[in-house]
């Protein structure tokens, strides 16, 4: 489960105050330069050394391992009463990260209420979709169709701003992973009778709908890119915690459940410690230290993790369409980063 909102857009901080020369005079205009071509935009990006992999294959095996925890975690717990256990630790986690580097608190409203909208997109809806589908479908499934989020974000982008406009290159990458998503879903069955055949139908296209969610996030989101990320983060688990409670509490009675078992309870410790409010902090550290582009790569990497997760210690099992289609999307996915065919062209 990806914070594909924060993500790129909530910290590419401005820094031209912090640049801008302090003196009397203003420094000598330089000439009129080319904006750089579209092939270079990686060119600027750091070099990932040793620890940048690193940390890149901790988050990939943290978000990773969310899709893993929801699995266990399911056993006991029904879907809003997980994702609000999940959303409430990481939000006391994160506010104590806030208050321990003493984060300035916003008092604007404008800033609490586009923090709501948020915690809808990035949070409440796609938490809950993707855990509802979970009880339909695997863990790794859920991740692969999980990896379709960036797919969905450039056509949002696209259509939502006018900077962001998608070139041939990305419109190729698009199609390719789409291809992919069909493969792994598979073509319709007509008869689907059986309600629980119906169920394992919808369970797919409920993980899509919360990756279109991620990537409304991945575009809204943009306008936090001058506020502290972590607080952005708590912001939106604490707006996101407010809105699930009543739903938990309407559709699940959580007062009417049994006790969680033991595994349930490092379930859940696990997907908010570490899957949500650790991989925040990681995920904001590599942004910061290998640049968005290089961040993209762990996109890759969230499907094999979870996979790996599943089949080793859930024994769940994948069809060969599933793996198929998880390298076709990887394929669009690499296309539309573009290195790789920078690669091939020499």
């Amino acid at each position: 489960m990806m914070p594909y909102d924060v993500k790129t857009c909530c910290l590419e901080l401005d820094d031209y105050a912090k640049d801008k020369p302090r003196g009397r005079r203003s420094p000598k205009p330089s000439p009129p330069s080319q904006p750089p071509h579209p092939k270079d935009a990686h060119a600027n990006s750091p070099i990932m050394d040793g620890k940048s992999w690193l940390m890149l294959i901790t988050l990939s095996i943290l978000w990773g391992g969310s899709f893993f925890f929801t699995e266990i975690a399911l056993v006991d717990l029904p879907p809003f009463t997980l994702v609000l256990c999940r959303v409430v630790i990481a939000t006391m986690i994160l506010w104590w990260v806030v208050l321990l580097r003493h984060i300035p608190i916003p008092s604007d409203p404008k800033f609490w209420g586009a923090i709501a909208v948020m915690g809808v997109l990035n949070n409440l809806v796609p938490f809950s979709l993707i855990v509802w589908g979970q009880t339909h479908i695997s863990s790794g499934l859920a991740a692969i169709l999980n990896a379709t989020t960036p797919l969905f974000t450039l056509l949002i982008a696209h259509v939502a701003t006018n900077t962001e406009k998608l070139n041939l290159r990305k419109v190729i990458g698009v199609l390719i992973g789409f291809v992919g998503v069909l493969v792994v879903i598979g073509m319709p069955q007509i008869e689907t009778s059986n309600a629980s055949d119906l169920l394992s139908t919808l369970a797919p296209c409920a993980v899509l709908l919360a990756a279109i969610s991620y990537g409304c996030a991945g575009v809204y989101g943009r306008r936090f890119r001058n506020t502290p990320p972590i607080m952005t983060a708590a912001g939106m688990t604490s707006a996101s915690s407010l809105m699930l409670l009543p739903l938990a509490m309407m559709v699940d009675t959580p007062w009417r459940l049994p006790v969680p078992t033991t595994a349930t309870i490092w379930a859940v410790l696990g997907i908010a410690a570490l899957s949500t409010a650790l991989a925040y902090i990681l995920y904001f550290a590599i942004l910061k230290r290998a640049g968005a582009s290089n961040l993209l790569l762990v996109t890759f990497l969230i499907p094999v993790s979870a996979i790996l997760l599943g089949v080793g210690f859930l024994g769940e099992m994948l069809l060969v369409q599933h793996i198929v289609g998880m390298g076709v999307i990887g394929i669009g996915l690499a296309v539309i980063d573009g290195r790789l065919v920078r690669q091939i062209n020499g």
